[in-house]
């Protein structure tokens, strides 16, 4: 706690000073008075000693105004105002910078030609004061703000001139030169002269001259209709000040009345300049002229006076989050600039007109309403052809992931969330809707995060001390990580999430990779609230990588993507159990899979070819079109293991394990001179085996009779591929050791 005394009211604010999300407590000295209630649980008395308690400001910064309250009557007997401080040093700036945006976006969409929304407003003093003081806001965060304070010095201290003619009286002997008019005052002019007797001019019948002849001479004039334009501009703001200042007065509005009135010091100071003093009032309004659109200073006067007509009507329902009761959230204005910083974002990447966006502000009653309100906003949607492929981009801001909807459907899994920003990809040709249930949709989230001030606040490499603390100040309810632990959320609880990330204004940006790829991944990108240094090429950047990482049609999310598609598109089938021992799926087991894990089912004629295939580790199939060849299917080729029976057979527990990459072509002659005893064939397809080794799969007895592809008579010598699960469903039991 400090005392502003010098600086409070350079920035009106209240002198005493408080710090956000620190407590105070607090005692008044006379016990008959108690501090009345602000809202927000900011004022905490104690139970039995109500002159006492606690100040806690949260996360709110701004004017606290708080009532003192007669104990037994309740009525309010003074009010004490205390200013909440932002732990950032740079917060005054940054609270008008981005308001300043925010004014400068939608005045900008009111002067589109095709807008929707008429302009004929005037401005109704007559509404509440809280409606008054947001539009007071608007039009103070442009007025008010340093850059059109420079703009006039730059114009008072360098102002446009023009020649112009002056008239003055001039001894008739110092004239140079004699106009018509000057002629005339020479026959006609009073005060005059008689001329000597020899005079050249007594010929001509002029006996008398005037003693002085008005003359004409050019002079610097700074009455231009530029700088009229300025006076005017600077007239317009102060009377629009001083109604503002008279209407804060009458309704008790104590905000507005002194920030008001310290817009109208400034504006009568600028207006007190030399300059204006010898400019005449316009008489029409040259908007177009080259001066006011190109010169330093006239420009930017230009710019803010075509934003205060319409921002003067503009007001914002959702700045009551902002600026209500005098105070700033400037985490929750944080959250609405970076919504339009992104969206000029994503537009110059994608090259996407936001066709929705003149819906941003709407006719009412109360003026031209800025519709943008947390959750009730999508800004942008289209499709970005890259050459090579076509994307459909979907902008959400605060859009809710319902925790209602079953796999496939969109949404969470558990509870509903609302990231602050969604950024969607699809492939164009399907709808959003056919894209979450095949898997082909990826949403990127960004959360607005203007409290943290470093990036150690939100990634930290906790060692065993730090989680013990972690866990006891969470039983006292106090969550140091939340912020890293909602990006999780997002990233794990909503389905098809590529990637959560932080906004905020610091200095630093971090990209964590949960693969090898740039997404899926979590971090946090700096962007700040400044006009030179804001950082969002660095986030540029990143969406850029993004838009290249979809084009790749080979990428590891890709196949990701399918795979999950291809497992869970049905739900499994109520049978579809295996409880037999099976090799567990390490090293060179790694893929066995037994639904993905395929077996040859293979038929010998005779002991003397088993011999051969004992001999040689090979196992020949017919191959071309007749009855019996082998069918190379993906289910064939991809085969792990033969099963091998013969005539008589009812089960069979012979299984060899296939360490060949695939079948080869053999001849006749090959098959001859490697010892097989009369091929029937021209060509085989050859396979390299060997005996199983794994415990699992030795001594087994399989019932190979019952399984789907088996055919009966004479085909039952046929081979086909089954998978391992049902192979092993067919499991009957184990041979006994001799």
């Amino acid at each position: 706690m400090f005392d502003a005394q010098e600086s409070a009211k350079e920035h009106n604010e209240a002198r005493f000073q408080l710090i956000e999300g620190c407590s105070y407590d607090y005692q008044i000295s006379d016990p008959s008075f108690i501090l009345g209630d602000v809202g927000e649980n900011i004022i905490q008395q104690h139970k039995r000693t109500t002159n006492l308690g606690t100040i806690a400001p949260n996360i709110f910064v701004g004017t606290l105004s708080i009532p003192i309250l007669d104990k037994e009557s309740s009525l309010e007997f003074c009010k004490v105002e205390l200013e909440v401080q932002s732990i950032k040093s740079g917060y005054r700036d940054d609270y008008r910078d981005m308001l300043e945006l925010i004014t400068e976006k939608c005045t900008n969409l009111l002067l589109q030609s095709n807008s929707p929304v008429s302009q004929h407003l005037e401005i109704d003093y007559t509404k509440d004061s809280q409606t008054l003081y947001q539009k007071f806001a608007f039009i103070n965060s442009v007025i008010g703000s340093d850059e059109f304070a420079e703009a006039i010095h730059r114009i008072v201290t360098a102002p446009v001139t023009k020649w112009t003619e002056a008239t003055e009286e001039k001894d008739i002997r110092n004239a140079r030169r004699f106009s018509n008019a000057n002629l005339k005052e020479i026959l006609k002019g009073s005060r005059r002269s008689k001329l000597p007797e020899r005079h050249y001019l007594r010929s001509y019948g002029i006996d008398t001259l005037p003693e002085r002849i008005t003359a004409i001479r050019k002079i610097d004039s700074v009455d231009t209709p530029e700088n009229r334009f300025i006076k005017h501009v600077l007239q317009n703001f102060l009377k629009f000040c001083t109604d503002i200042n008279s209407k804060a007065q009458k309704f008790g509005h104590k905000k507005m009345e002194s920030e008001s009135a310290l817009l109208i010091r400034e504006l009568e100071s600028q207006l007190h300049h030399a300059v204006f003093k010898d400019i005449s009032r316009p008489t029409t309004l040259k908007l177009n002229s080259p001066v006011l659109q190109r010169k330093e200073g006239y420009r930017e006067v230009l710019r803010v006076w075509l934003m205060f007509d319409l921002a003067a009507k503009l007001i914002w329902k959702g700045g009551d989050d902002i600026y209500s009761g005098g105070k700033k959230d400037i985490a929750t204005l944080y959250e609405y600039w970076l919504f339009f910083k992104l969206l000029d974002l994503f537009q110059s990447i994608f090259q996407i007109e936001p066709k929705d966006i003149s819906d941003l502000i709407q006719e009412t009653p109360d003026g031209l309403n800025l519709q943008l309100k947390q959750g009730e906003f999508a800004a942008l949607s289209g499709v970005y052809d890259s050459g090579n492929r076509k994307l459909n981009i979907r902008f959400n801001y605060n859009r809710s992931f319902s925790g209602k909807k079953s796999y496939p459907d969109s949404g969470s899994w558990t509870t509903t969330l609302r990231p602050d920003y969604t950024l969607s990809f699809w492939p164009f040709g399907i709808s959003e809707n056919e894209a979450e249930i095949q898997e082909l949709i990826v949403h990127v989230h960004f959360d607005a995060k203007y409290k943290i001030a470093n990036l150690s606040d939100f990634l930290r490499q906790n060692i065993e001390n730090d989680l013990n603390e972690v866990k006891a100040e969470n039983r006292k309810g106090i969550y140091k990580n939340a912020d890293l632990l909602k990006m999780h959320a997002y990233k794990d609880a909503i389905r098809r999430t590529g990637g959560a990330y932080v906004l905020y204004p610091g200095d630093k940006s971090i990209n964590k990779k949960e693969f090898h790829e740039i997404i899926p991944g979590l971090g946090a990108f700096s962007v700040k609230p400044s006009k030179t240094d804001n950082g969002i090429g660095e986030l540029k950047a990143f969406i850029l990588e993004i838009i290249k990482h979809f084009i790749n049609r080979a990428s590891q999310r890709e196949k990701i993507a399918y795979r999950t598609f291809d497992i869970y598109k049905n739900p499994p089938e109520s049978d579809n159990t295996i409880n037999e021992s099976l090799p567990e799926p390490y090293n060179a087991n790694r893929d066995l899979i037994p639904d993905d894990t395929f077996v040859l089912v293979g038929y010998y004629h005779s002991q003397i070819q088993y011999d051969w295939i004992k001999q040689h580790g090979l196992y020949n199939f017919r191959m071309g079109s007749g009855a019996g060849s082998l069918i190379l299917d993906k289910k064939t080729v991809n085969s792990k293991y033969l099963l091998l029976h013969t005539s008589g057979d009812t089960a069979s527990g012979d299984l060899w394990k296939i360490v060949s990459k695939g079948p080869k072509v053999y001849s006749r002659e090959d098959m001859i001179k490697m010892g097989y005893i009369s091929p029937s064939q021209d060509n085989y397809l050859v396979i390299q085996i060997e005996p199983v080794t794994d415990p699992e799969l030795k001594n087994v007895s399989l019932n190979f009779r019952k399984l789907t592809n088996h055919s009966k008579g004479r085909t039952s010598s046929f081979p086909y591929a089954i998978s391992l699960t049902e192979l092993m469903k067919n499991k009957i039991r184990k041979y006994s050791s001799l």
